[in-house]
């Protein structure tokens, strides 16, 4: 646990003493994706569910698909506001070496805990998913900002970004003539089957994967120069025009480095992390001019209180549909129960699916909610 006032991203608090309070739009953007990473995790109904609430099947990007890069967008940013204050502090960067990567082995624990639920069967283990990318970028997010300057931290963005696109676009698949940007047919599929241990997702390829890491951590980064802006003593209006204008600007470019190395949250590709990273920083722009400036903040406590636990909030989902999607009631499992009921007053299976969803959402929100009451925040 950590004090009360504080909230965390996988080992990373965000408020900061040195400067000003905590900024309450990152502490809402943070809790209303992870209240909507358990909306679109978890439908009523696998088999109705609207077009932009699933992940695109390949290239393309829908709401959902925005979801993952908007929390690591957030990791970075309050990476910045953490350890910023710790080494003002004078904590030695051996010292915070040490907590990083133990914060990270225990995200990446967390996950392979998940993945392992509720069988925990060892001959079909997946070594990859949403906690363990977090873990990643997490860890190597903290180390770049430990050793770098912003500038820097631009110049490694532009190279990741680069040298990925060259690698997918330029490298031939082995096997093959020719670069290929197919399903399971390109060379980051070709390079999990070679050094990924375990079960994929997708049976021949995961969109975890280990070369789409890079990318993920260029996603991070980005996260991180917004929050260098963010501590800056620029007026707020003023960062609230820079990240509005950054945010549209990546956007632009990523739609039209698209055009040739389409967006593609599967392979994570440079024009994905462009533009999902400008949609994120527009996003905690408009919050941050509604929120911190404004003052406008009502809507934003369901937010925060999803965000002062959000690994837990994950967590307990995956925890808590063994009963809500898995345990059947008079034969039949809850959610279908309630699906089909809804869907014989006259709803679409679609509306039906996402009110289920919906409903999981706030089941979900009761725990963090008497978690946030008792001032009790759960810190990996």
């Amino acid at each position: 646990m950590k004090l009360p006032g504080t909230v965390s991203v996988p080992g990373v608090a965000l408020h900061d003493n040195m400067q000003k309070p905590r900024l309450i739009s990152l502490d809402a953007l943070r809790g209303f994706t992870i209240a909507a990473m358990i909306m679109v995790n978890f439908p009523g109904a696998e088999e109705h569910v609207y077009f932009t609430l699933q992940h695109s099947k390949w290239n393309g990007l829908s709401f959902t698909d925005t979801i993952a890069p908007i929390f690591l967008f957030v990791i970075g940013v309050s990476i910045v506001f953490a350890y910023r204050r710790r080494l003002a502090d004078g904590t030695s960067k051996k010292s915070l070496y040490r907590k990083i990567i133990f914060r990270s082995l225990k995200i990446f624990a967390v996950g392979m805990f998940l993945n392992m639920m509720p069988d925990f069967d060892l001959n079909n283990i997946r070594w990859t998913g949403t906690l363990h990318r977090i873990a990643l970028v997490f860890m190597f997010c903290a180390f770049i900002f430990l050793h770098t300057t912003w500038k820097q931290q631009v110049w490694i963005t532009a190279v990741l970004l680069t040298g990925y696109w060259l690698l997918l676009t330029q490298v031939p698949t082995p096997g093959y003539d020719q670069a290929m940007l197919e399903p399971g047919i390109n060379i980051v599929a070709w390079f999990d089957s070679k050094f990924l241990p375990g079960k994929m997702w997708q049976g021949t390829w995961d969109p975890e994967s280990i070369l789409s890491t890079i990318p993920s951590v260029a996603t991070g980064i980005t996260g991180m120069l917004t929050g260098r802006l963010l501590i800056s003593e620029l007026p707020a209006a003023e960062k609230v025009n820079q990240l509005m204008t950054a945010g549209l600007f990546s956007s632009i470019l990523g739609y039209f480095w698209g055009l040739t190395f389409p967006v593609n949250e599967n392979l994570w590709t440079s024009s994905f992390v462009l533009v999902t990273s400008g949609l994120a920083a527009m996003l905690l722009g408009a919050l941050y001019f509604l929120a911190d400036i404004k003052g406008y903040r009502t809507w934003a406590k369901p937010g925060i209180i999803f965000g002062a636990n959000a690994i837990a909030a994950y967590v307990l989902a995956d925890i808590l549909a063994l009963l809500f999607y898995r345990a059947k009631f008079g034969g039949e499992q809850l959610n279908e129960k309630t699906v089909n009921g809804l869907i014989h007053t006259g709803l679409s299976p679609e509306l039906a699916s996402l009110l289920y969803a919906l409903f999981f959402v706030a089941v979900n929100f009761v725990p963090v909610y008497f978690l946030y009451r008792k001032k009790v925040f759960i810190k990996l």
